[in-house]
C-alpha cells in the first residue's frame, strides 16, 4: 500500500521526477518525466536509464553513478554538447534513497530540460546587446550598485568596474543633465515616482552620448530599499532626431523668411527640384530652368563653379555639410550673393540619395562687408601714414639736426670775427650762408611734414607736379657740408623740364635718404661719386641714383633690404628705417623702388615715378 502510494504521488508530481534502483533501472516516474524528456516509449519501468535516454551526456551519467555511492548533486543549469553538435541545457537535483536496512537502494532524479528557456534567455541577452540595453540595480540598504555587462559597455568602463550611486551619477554630463537625474532619483526615493528620461553622459573615454535612463523603486513598510531599471544607448537615434528637428526648424524659418528658396538635388536622377521662391531668386522663369545640375552650375559665377563642385564632393564623402556661399549671375548680368545650407539624405548603407537645402540672398550683407573692409583698409592706410610720418619726423629732423650741429661747430671754430681780426671773413660768411640754407631747408622740411599731417585718407589728393631737378638740387644743398667733407663729386643728369607726380614731403624724404646713405656708407678708400640720371619709360619716369660706396651683399640681404630696422653695415648711426620709409613712400605714390648692388663696387637705386 505504501509503495502504491509513493508511485501514485510520483506519477502525478508536477515535476519531471524518476526513481531508479541501484542498477539505474526505472522503478517509477512522473508523467511530466515522459513529456519533459520527450521519451517516445512510455513503458520504461524496469528499463535501464541509458536505454531510455541513450543521449544522456557522459558527464551526467558519471554524476548519477556518484550519487549511487551516497553523493548528492544539484545544478540550476548546465550546458552540454550533444552528439549531433547541438546544445542542451539541463537542470537537476539528484539524491540517493535508502532501503529499510539503511543501505542505498537507488537514486531519486529530478531532471528538467531548460534548453528552450536558455535559448530564449540568450536571445533576450543578444537583443539587449543589439539594442544596447543594460540593466542596473541599487540596494539602498547596503549602498551597493550593480551594472550589467551592457551597462558597463555603454559607460565604456572595465568589466570589473564597481560603481556606486555617486560615481554613477557623475557620469551624467555636468550641468542640466546631472541636475535632472539627481532630482529624479531623489524624488523616486522619496515618493516612489518612477522616471523615464533621455540625458547625456560622458563616458570613461570622454565620449559624450545620449542615453535613455529608466528607474523605479521598491518599498518595504514605507521605506525605499531598492532602485532598479534599464539603461539604453540612444545616441544615434537621438542625434538623428536632433538633426531632423534642426532641419525642420530651418525649413520653418526658410518658408517664413522673405525670398528664401527651398531646393532638393536628386543624385540618382542628377536633377534639382525647386520651390517657387527659387526662380525669382535666380532671376529666371520656371520654364527657363531645366533642373539638371549642368544648368544650375551654368548660373554660378565662373570663379565659384569649381569650388562649389568641390565642396559638394567633400560633403558626399561625409566629411562636412554642403554649407557655403556663392555668387550667381542674373540674366541682366548683375551679380547676386547666395548663401546655402543643406543636409544629405542617405540610405541604411550610408549611400547619399539627395541634398535638401535652402538658398537666400545675402547680397546686401556682402555689400556691407565690402564697405566695412574698405573702411578697415582706409583706417589701416591712415595708421600706416601716421607711422610713416613719425619715421619721417625722426629720420629727417635728425639729418637736419646733424647738419646744423656741424655748421654751428664750424662757426665756433672760427670764433668771433669782431674780436679776432685773423678770421677769413669770406669763409665765415660762406659758413653763415650755408647755415642760413640749412635753416631754410629745415623750415621747408617742417612745412612739408606739416602737409603730411594733413593727409587723412587719400594720398592722391596731396600729389603735385614737382620739378624733379629742383627737388634733387634742394636736397643736395641741404647736405652740401657733408658732401664737401667727403670731397664728393655729384653728377646730376636730369632735365629741368621733367616733372613727376609726388607728395613733396615724400620726394624730399626719399632723396634725402638716398643722399645721406651714399655719404654714410661711402667707401673708405675711394672718393665718393654720386650720379643721378633719368629715363623716360612707357609708364612714367625712372630715376637712377648710383654711388660707388661699400655696396650691399644682395645674396645675403636681398629679401630684407627694405625691411624695418634692417642694417647691413656696422655704422654707428645706422637705424635701419631709411630704406623702409623710402619704399613705403614711393609705393604710396604708386611707384616702385629696386636696387642693384655689388660689395665694394657700389649701389644703384632705381625709382619709378608717374610723369606729370
Amino acid at each position: 500500500m505504501e509503495v502504491l502510494s509513493v508511485n501514485f504521488l510520483i506519477k502525478d508530481s508536477p515535476t519531471a521526477v524518476a526513481i531508479l534502483d541501484k542498477n539505474m533501472c526505472f522503478l517509477c516516474h512522473s508523467k511530466i518525466w515522459i513529456q519533459e524528456l520527450k521519451i517516445l516509449d512510455h513503458n520504461i519501468i524496469g528499463k535501464p536509464y541509458r536505454e531510455v535516454l541513450p543521449h544522456t551526456p557522459p558527464e551526467l551519467l558519471a554524476i548519477l553513478k556518484e550519487c549511487l555511492e551516497g553523493e548528492t548533486s544539484m545544478n540550476q543549469g548546465k550546458k552540454f554538447l550533444c552528439e549531433d553538435g547541438g546544445m542542451q541545457w539541463l537542470k537537476w537535483k539528484i539524491n540517493p534513497w535508502k532501503s529499510e536496512d539503511g543501505s542505498i537502494g537507488g537514486i531519486i532524479v529530478i531532471l528538467e530540460d531548460i534548453t528552450e528557456e536558455k535559448r530564449i534567455e540568450n536571445l533576450l541577452l543578444k537583443a539587449q546587446r543589439v539594442a544596447r540595453i543594460g540593466g542596473w540595480e541599487m540596494d539602498l540598504t547596503s549602498n551597493q550598485l550593480f551594472w550589467t555587462e551592457v551597462t558597463k559597455e555603454i559607460h565604456e568602463v572595465d568589466p570589473d568596474f564597481v560603481p556606486t550611486l555617486e560615481t554613477g551619477i557623475e557620469f551624467y554630463k555636468k550641468g542640466a543633465d546631472r541636475e535632472k537625474i539627481e532630482l529624479l532619483v531623489s524624488e523616486c526615493i522619496a515618493t516612489g515616482k518612477p522616471w523615464d528620461t533621455e540625458l547625456k553622459i560622458v563616458t570613461a573615454n570622454q565620449n559624450e552620448i545620449w542615453v535613455r535612463a529608466k528607474g523605479e523603486a521598491e518599498f518595504i513598510e514605507g521605506k525605499c530599499v531598492r532602485l532598479f531599471g534599464i539603461f539604453q544607448d540612444i545616441d544615434k537615434k537621438k542625434r538623428d532626431e536632433l538633426e531632423y528637428s534642426a532641419i525642420s526648424e530651418r525649413l520653418k524659418i526658410a518658408t517664413k523668411a522673405a525670398r528664401v528658396g527651398i531646393w532638393e538635388y536628386n543624385l540618382s536622377e542628377n536633377i534639382f527640384i525647386w520651390d517657387e521662391n527659387m526662380y525669382p531668386l535666380y532671376g529666371i522663369q520656371k520654364e527657363d530652368f531645366s533642373g539638371f545640375f549642368k544648368d544650375w552650375k551654368s548660373k554660378l559665377h565662373p570663379e565659384d563653379q569649381e569650388r562649389c563642385q568641390r565642396e559638394i564632393k567633400v560633403a558626399l564623402k561625409g566629411n562636412q555639410e554642403f554649407k557655403t556661399e556663392f555668387r550667381i549671375v542674373l540674366p541682366n548680368k548683375k551679380v547676386r550673393h547666395i548663401k546655402t545650407e543643406s543636409t544629405i539624405q542617405r540610405d541604411e548603407k550610408g549611400k547619399a540619395l539627395s541634398f535638401i537645402g535652402t538658398n537666400w540672398d545675402i547680397t546686401l550683407i556682402k555689400e556691407a562687408e565690402i564697405q566695412l573692409k574698405n573702411l578697415l583698409s582706409i583706417t589701416k592706410k591712415q595708421n600706416e601714414n601716421l607711422r610713416n610720418f613719425a619715421h619721417i619726423v625722426s629720420h629727417n629732423l635728425r639729418s637736419h639736426s646733424s647738419n646744423l650741429s656741424m655748421l654751428t661747430g664750424l662757426l665756433l671754430q672760427y670764433g668771433n670775427p669782431v674780436e679776432d681780426k685773423d678770421i677769413d671773413i669770406e669763409e665765415y660768411k660762406s659758413v653763415l650762408n650755408m647755415l642760413k640754407g640749412a635753416s631754410e631747408s629745415l623750415d621747408e622740411t617742417i612745412f612739408h611734414l606739416n602737409e603730411v599731417v594733413q593727409i587723412k585718407t587719400n594720398i592722391e589728393e596731396k600729389m603735385e607736379d614737382v620739378p624733379l631737378l629742383s627737388a634733387i638740387k634742394s636736397v643736395e644743398n641741404n647736405v652740401i657740408v657733408a658732401l664737401n667733407k667727403k670731397n664728393a663729386r655729384c653728377r646730376i643728369h636730369v632735365d629741368k623740364k621733367l616733372y613727376v607726380r609726388a607728395v613733396p614731403a615724400y620726394l624730399d624724404s626719399i632723396l634725402l635718404n638716398l643722399f645721406t646713405n651714399a655719404i654714410k656708407y661711402s667707401h673708405p678708400n675711394k672718393v665718393l661719386e654720386i650720379e643721378i640720371a633719368t629715363a623716360i619709360t612707357p609708364h612714367g619716369i625712372d630715376l637712377h641714383f648710383r654711388d660707388n660706396g661699400q655696396g650691399i651683399d644682395l645674396e645675403r640681404h636681398g629679401k630684407k633690404i627694405f625691411g624695418m630696422y634692417k642694417t647691413f653695415h656696422n655704422h654707428k648711426d645706422a637705424r635701419g628705417i631709411g630704406l623702409f620709409i623710402t619704399k613705403n613712400q614711393i609705393e604710396a605714390m604708386n611707384g616702385q623702388i629696386t636696387v642693384e648692388s655689388t660689395v665694394g663696387v657700389g649701389s644703384t637705386f632705381s625709382l619709378s615715378f608717374t610723369e606729370s
